[in-house]
């Protein structure tokens, strides 16, 4: 757990994390919450004892179609949970990317099928969802990037999974945990940022929904 108390810009470099969530086009590179003396130290919800096997992935059964709207990949319960926990669902002023991650950013941005969700307005509070389609080579670029990145992967569902979770204490001496969480199986990929909002099988709901 890290103090930011050096200086104001290390809470802007919180408050750029805490309050960029969108629904529109993605946005310039932002990123991770860090101070000037040091960054926060990431600790992932598991660690695997090997590196998660892509062959788990393989299969057209595994391949899905992109939805057409952000309702279509929560199930009717998931829905109205997130609805009465943390509405709106995506609201404009809200810009934040489902990734920090310089390498993954690169393949979100690039161009990619994709259809971007998010829950919450601007502020300390919310999450943000990509689900998009991607080919072999980039699927494995992406699984790559997280193994190497501190990211804690495991097989699951049909595909692989992988968190982090970081938290910190910005100048208000209030804690802010945050992290991410990432999915991926034949030529499908959820990818979550959230920020003091990670709700219960939110990723697993997504899964479930979209593969059936």
């Amino acid at each position: 757990m890290i103090r930011f108390r050096s200086s104001a810009a290390a809470l802007a470099a919180v408050a750029l994390a805490l309050t960029t969530l969108t629904a529109c086009a993605p946005e310039p590179t932002a990123p991770s919450p860090s101070a000037t003396a040091s960054s926060p130290v990431a600790s992932p919800s598991s660690t695997p004892s090997a590196t998660p096997s892509a062959t788990a992935t393989a299969g057209a059964d595994a391949d899905i179609e992109l939805p057409a709207s952000c309702e279509q990949i929560y199930s009717a319960s998931m829905l109205a949970s997130l609805n009465a926990a943390n509405p709106p669902l995506n609201h404009p002023d809200v810009t934040m990317h489902s990734t920090q991650n310089a390498e993954l950013l690169e393949t979100l941005t690039s161009g990619i099928p994709t259809l971007r969700c998010s829950w919450g307005t601007p502020s300390e509070y919310g999450l943000a969802t990509n689900v998009s389609t991607v080919d072999p080579a980039q699927s494995a670029a992406v699984l790559s990037a997280l193994n190497t990145s501190g990211f804690g992967c495991e097989d699951a569902m049909g595909g692989t999974i992988c968190r982090i979770e970081q938290k910190t204490i910005n100048l208000d001496d209030k804690e802010v945990t945050f992290g991410e969480t990432h999915f991926l199986r034949g030529n499908g990929w959820v990818s979550t940022a959230w920020i003091n909002f990670a709700p219960e099988g939110y990723t697993e709901d997504i899964v479930a929904t979209l593969w059936g």
